[in-house]
Protein backbone atom coordinates (compact mmCIF):
# COMPACT_ATOMS: atom_id res chain seq x y z
CA UNK A 1 0.00 0.00 0.00
CA UNK A 2 1.67 3.47 -0.88
CA UNK A 3 2.28 5.19 2.64
CA UNK A 4 4.30 9.10 1.12
CA UNK A 5 5.57 9.79 4.88
CA UNK A 6 6.58 6.31 5.36
CA UNK A 7 8.48 6.02 2.12
CA UNK A 8 10.00 9.50 2.84
CA UNK A 9 11.18 8.70 6.53
CA UNK A 10 12.65 5.27 4.96
CA UNK A 11 14.89 7.81 2.25
CA UNK A 12 15.91 9.47 4.84
CA UNK A 13 17.47 6.93 6.69
CA UNK A 14 18.41 4.66 3.85
CA UNK A 15 20.31 7.62 1.73
CA UNK A 16 20.92 10.45 4.72
CA UNK A 17 22.76 10.72 7.71
CA UNK A 18 20.27 13.31 8.93
CA UNK A 19 18.59 12.97 12.37
CA UNK A 20 14.68 11.79 12.35
CA UNK A 21 11.76 12.16 14.67
CA UNK A 22 9.20 9.63 13.64
CA UNK A 23 5.99 9.67 15.11
CA UNK A 24 2.52 9.00 14.16
CA UNK A 25 -1.01 7.94 16.20
CA UNK A 26 -1.25 4.02 17.29
CA UNK A 27 -1.53 1.83 14.64
CA UNK A 28 0.30 3.83 12.17
CA UNK A 29 3.08 1.49 11.42
CA UNK A 30 6.01 2.74 13.81
CA UNK A 31 7.28 -0.84 15.11
CA UNK A 32 6.66 -2.17 11.52
CA UNK A 33 8.57 0.53 10.24
CA UNK A 34 11.66 0.06 13.17
CA UNK A 35 11.49 -3.90 12.14
CA UNK A 36 12.22 -2.88 8.13
CA UNK A 37 15.08 -0.55 9.19
CA UNK A 38 16.61 -3.11 11.51
CA UNK A 39 16.20 -6.13 8.66
CA UNK A 40 16.49 -3.82 5.23
CA UNK A 41 18.66 -1.09 5.80
CA UNK A 42 22.43 -1.43 5.62
CA UNK A 43 23.47 0.39 8.55
CA UNK A 44 25.02 -0.63 11.18
CA UNK A 45 22.45 0.02 14.11
CA UNK A 46 21.52 -0.65 17.50
CA UNK A 47 17.97 -0.72 18.46
CA UNK A 48 17.56 1.13 22.78
CA UNK A 49 14.72 1.95 24.66
CA UNK A 50 13.93 3.85 28.36
CA UNK A 51 12.80 0.79 29.87
CA UNK A 52 13.08 -3.00 29.74
CA UNK A 53 9.44 -3.92 28.54
CA UNK A 54 9.56 -1.40 25.74
CA UNK A 55 13.41 -2.73 24.72
CA UNK A 56 11.86 -6.11 24.29
CA UNK A 57 9.22 -5.13 22.37
CA UNK A 58 11.45 -3.18 20.33
CA UNK A 59 14.01 -5.99 19.99
CA UNK A 60 17.01 -3.83 21.55
CA UNK A 61 18.24 -2.79 24.76
CA UNK A 62 18.29 -0.68 27.29
CA UNK A 63 19.02 2.80 26.57
CA UNK A 64 21.06 2.94 30.25
CA UNK A 65 22.56 -0.75 29.49
CA UNK A 66 23.77 -0.07 26.35
CA UNK A 67 25.63 3.42 27.36
CA UNK A 68 26.33 1.98 31.26
CA UNK A 69 24.82 5.30 32.40
CA UNK A 70 24.18 5.55 35.68
CA UNK A 71 20.43 6.13 36.84
CA UNK A 72 20.74 9.12 38.48
CA UNK A 73 19.79 12.62 36.78
CA UNK A 74 22.27 13.70 33.92
CA UNK A 75 24.26 17.17 34.89
CA UNK A 76 25.90 18.58 32.11
CA UNK A 77 30.10 18.09 32.43
CA UNK A 78 29.46 14.78 33.81
CA UNK A 79 31.87 11.44 32.34
CA UNK A 80 31.32 8.21 31.97
CA UNK A 81 33.69 4.98 31.42
CA UNK A 82 32.95 1.59 29.95
CA UNK A 83 34.73 -1.04 28.33
CA UNK A 84 36.70 -1.12 25.68
CA UNK A 85 34.57 -3.94 23.73
CA UNK A 86 31.65 -2.05 24.19
CA UNK A 87 33.52 1.74 22.63
CA UNK A 88 34.97 -0.20 19.60
CA UNK A 89 31.15 -0.95 18.66
CA UNK A 90 29.72 2.51 19.59
CA UNK A 91 33.13 3.40 17.84
CA UNK A 92 31.84 1.51 14.49
CA UNK A 93 27.65 2.60 14.75
CA UNK A 94 26.00 4.07 11.53
CA UNK A 95 22.60 4.77 13.22
CA UNK A 96 21.07 4.82 16.56
CA UNK A 97 17.53 4.47 17.22
CA UNK A 98 15.89 4.89 20.06
CA UNK A 99 11.99 3.88 20.40
CA UNK A 100 9.18 5.01 23.09
CA UNK A 101 10.98 8.12 22.59
CA UNK A 102 8.38 10.08 24.39
CA UNK A 103 9.57 8.61 27.67
CA UNK A 104 13.14 10.04 27.22
CA UNK A 105 13.96 12.69 29.78
CA UNK A 106 15.57 15.19 28.37
CA UNK A 107 18.68 15.02 30.62
CA UNK A 108 18.59 11.05 29.30
CA UNK A 109 19.25 12.39 25.88
CA UNK A 110 21.89 14.50 26.58
CA UNK A 111 23.60 11.93 28.92
CA UNK A 112 23.46 9.78 25.13
CA UNK A 113 25.23 12.54 23.64
CA UNK A 114 27.81 13.08 26.25
CA UNK A 115 28.73 9.11 26.01
CA UNK A 116 28.70 9.04 22.41
CA UNK A 117 30.92 12.49 22.12
CA UNK A 118 33.58 11.27 24.50
CA UNK A 119 34.29 7.97 21.95
CA UNK A 120 33.74 9.44 18.90
CA UNK A 121 33.70 12.65 18.03
CA UNK A 122 33.74 15.58 20.72
CA UNK A 123 32.64 18.23 18.30
CA UNK A 124 29.85 17.16 17.16
CA UNK A 125 26.14 16.34 18.89
CA UNK A 126 26.14 12.49 19.63
CA UNK A 127 28.96 11.98 18.25
CA UNK A 128 28.19 12.65 14.59
CA UNK A 129 26.24 9.27 14.86
CA UNK A 130 22.82 9.97 13.01
CA UNK A 131 19.53 9.55 15.15
CA UNK A 132 15.97 7.65 14.57
CA UNK A 133 13.98 8.59 17.14
CA UNK A 134 10.26 6.68 17.19
CA UNK A 135 7.80 7.44 19.23
CA UNK A 136 4.34 9.26 20.13
CA UNK A 137 4.56 12.69 22.22
CA UNK A 138 0.45 11.90 23.35
CA UNK A 139 1.21 8.74 24.79
CA UNK A 140 3.64 7.85 27.32
CA UNK A 141 5.35 10.82 29.30
CA UNK A 142 8.39 10.60 31.03
CA UNK A 143 8.40 9.74 34.65
CA UNK A 144 10.24 12.36 37.12
CA UNK A 145 10.43 12.31 40.66
CA UNK A 146 9.83 14.97 42.89
CA UNK A 147 12.93 15.51 44.13
CA UNK A 148 14.38 15.27 40.72
CA UNK A 149 12.29 17.74 38.78
CA UNK A 150 13.36 20.82 41.09
CA UNK A 151 17.02 19.54 40.07
CA UNK A 152 16.33 18.99 36.45
CA UNK A 153 14.07 22.53 36.10
CA UNK A 154 17.39 24.08 37.03
CA UNK A 155 18.93 22.98 33.51
CA UNK A 156 15.94 22.33 31.26
CA UNK A 157 12.62 24.17 30.10
CA UNK A 158 10.98 20.78 30.37
CA UNK A 159 11.58 17.14 30.87
CA UNK A 160 10.65 16.39 27.83
CA UNK A 161 13.34 14.74 25.04
CA UNK A 162 13.24 17.66 23.09
CA UNK A 163 14.07 19.56 25.61
CA UNK A 164 17.49 18.48 25.42
CA UNK A 165 20.60 20.59 24.86
CA UNK A 166 22.19 18.29 22.15
CA UNK A 167 19.45 18.00 20.22
CA UNK A 168 19.12 21.52 19.72
CA UNK A 169 21.73 21.66 18.52
CA UNK A 170 21.82 19.69 15.70
CA UNK A 171 19.01 19.49 12.51
CA UNK A 172 16.26 16.45 12.97
CA UNK A 173 13.54 15.90 10.64
CA UNK A 174 9.84 15.26 11.92
CA UNK A 175 7.75 12.98 9.65
CA UNK A 176 4.54 11.95 10.87
CA UNK A 177 2.62 8.75 9.43
CA UNK A 178 -0.70 9.10 8.71
CA UNK A 179 -2.47 5.91 7.79
CA UNK A 180 -3.81 3.64 10.43
CA UNK A 181 -3.56 0.08 9.92
CA UNK A 182 -4.75 -1.80 12.98
CA UNK A 183 -8.00 0.03 12.82
CA UNK A 184 -10.48 0.05 9.85
CA UNK A 185 -13.56 1.03 11.37
CA UNK A 186 -13.90 4.66 10.86
CA UNK A 187 -16.04 5.63 13.69
CA UNK A 188 -14.22 4.17 16.33
CA UNK A 189 -11.49 5.97 14.94
CA UNK A 190 -12.90 9.03 15.22
CA UNK A 191 -13.51 8.19 19.10
CA UNK A 192 -9.88 7.24 19.22
CA UNK A 193 -8.71 10.05 18.15
CA UNK A 194 -11.14 12.43 20.06
CA UNK A 195 -10.05 10.45 23.47
CA UNK A 196 -6.25 10.73 22.39
CA UNK A 197 -6.45 14.87 21.76
CA UNK A 198 -8.95 15.72 24.39
CA UNK A 199 -11.81 16.82 22.26
CA UNK A 200 -14.47 14.04 23.36
CA UNK A 201 -18.07 15.68 23.01
CA UNK A 202 -21.55 14.69 24.75
CA UNK A 203 -22.49 12.53 21.32
CA UNK A 204 -19.37 10.99 21.63
CA UNK A 205 -19.47 10.08 25.10
CA UNK A 206 -23.09 8.63 24.60
CA UNK A 207 -21.83 6.55 22.33
CA UNK A 208 -18.80 5.21 24.46
CA UNK A 209 -21.68 4.79 27.19
CA UNK A 210 -23.79 2.94 24.99
CA UNK A 211 -21.29 -0.36 25.10
CA UNK A 212 -21.36 -0.20 28.69
CA UNK A 213 -22.69 -3.58 29.82
CA UNK A 214 -24.05 -3.32 33.83
CA UNK A 215 -23.15 -6.50 35.57
CA UNK A 216 -20.23 -7.66 33.01
CA UNK A 217 -18.05 -10.56 34.21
Amino acid sequence: MENPERDLARQIIENTNTNLFLTGRAGTGKTTFLRQIREEVHKRMVVLAPTGIAAINAGGVTIHSFLQLPFAPFIPGMQFRMPDRKRRLIRSLDLIVIDEISMVRADLLDSVDAALRRYRDPTRPFGGVQLLLIGDLQQLSPVVKDEDRELLSRYYDSEYFFSSHALRQTPFVTVELQTVYRQSDDTFLQLLNAVRSNRLDAAMLAQLNARYVPHFR
